[in-house]
């Protein structure tokens, strides 16, 4: 766009005058829990479409804003692709379901409800079988700062290296949650990814992308041999992009793309 020669540019708009979204606050449980129940939907139809299910495994709790040691999650045996805020189950930290009309995966509440229970400041937890994760995990290795965005894991996340069949007893869970610490995801060594964050938002894109950042560092390690980042600039890009409120900001354009799409996943 070329403009007359001579014009005066016109003057720049006031910042207030700008959108740019931030988390919301609600004056109620009940409208904060609505919003956990939205945003926990949205989040599994975007994991349905990344191909992160596999058959009934895979799910995302998010914590009651009431009932804070019982967990909003998906449905067990539903498909990502189908579920809507009113499939969604609620569940105790023992996986007995206090409000709904399925049955939740136990093997889930095993793991994410000490994981809660270790993190106050955890509102969601996600955990799926993908791909690129399960191959990462069967090298029993951890993401290398190799890109801009591994970076925001750096030193923030952990291995658990062991692996003793499906999660079923709590103290299991415990190991887990112990290795997780206050890290932000979770290698399970011959299994997955897990992550968590201070709402649903945060743990989707989390989980998104470490998803994507341990297919870069496999396509990276198969093509020849990887340049790390030197720990002063890893640790300087993770405290610029690895806050919750950043993945949240991040994980806005997907909400908008799906709810738009999908709106009936509000129902």
């Amino acid at each position: 766009m070329h403009g007359t020669p001579g014009a005066t540019e016109p003057p720049p708009l006031p910042t207030d005058r700008l959108r740019f979204a931030m988390p919301p606050r609600h004056d109620s449980v009940e409208d904060e829990r609505r919003h956990r129940k939205e945003r926990l939907a949205g989040a599994l139809r975007l994991f349905g479409r990344h191909g992160f299910e596999d058959g009934v495994s895979g799910h995302i709790t998010a914590r009651d804003p009431e009932y804070t040691d019982c967990f909003w999650v998906n449905p067990f045996g539903v498909p990502f692709a189908h579920i809507t805020v009113s499939d969604l189950v609620l569940a105790n930290s023992e996986g007995q379901v206090v409000e709904g009309g399925h049955h939740v995966n136990q093997a889930a509440f095993t793991v994410h409800s000490q994981v809660h229970a270790a993190r106050p400041d955890v509102v969601a937890v996600a955990h799926c079988h993908s791909v690129h994760g399960r191959a990462l995990s069967a090298l029993g290795e951890l993401l290398e700062p190799i890109t801009q965005e591994s970076c925001a894991f750096y030193e923030d996340h952990a291995l658990y290296d062991s692996y003793s069949g499906v999660a079923v007893d709590a103290e299991e869970g415990r190991r887990i949650a112990e290795v997780l610490g206050s890290g932000k995801a979770l290698v399970l060594r011959n299994h997955g990814l897990l992550t968590v964050g201070d709402s649903v938002d945060a743990a989707a894109w989390w989980f998104l992308s470490l998803e994507r950042s341990c297919q870069v560092q496999l396509l990276a390690k198969a093509a020849g041999r990887p340049v790390r980042i030197d720990h002063r600039q890893a640790v300087a890009t993770r405290e610029q992009l690895g806050g919750d409120l950043v993945a949240w900001i991040n994980y806005q354009p997907l909400w908008q793309e799906v709810t738009r799409r999908e709106p009936d996943l509000l129902d």
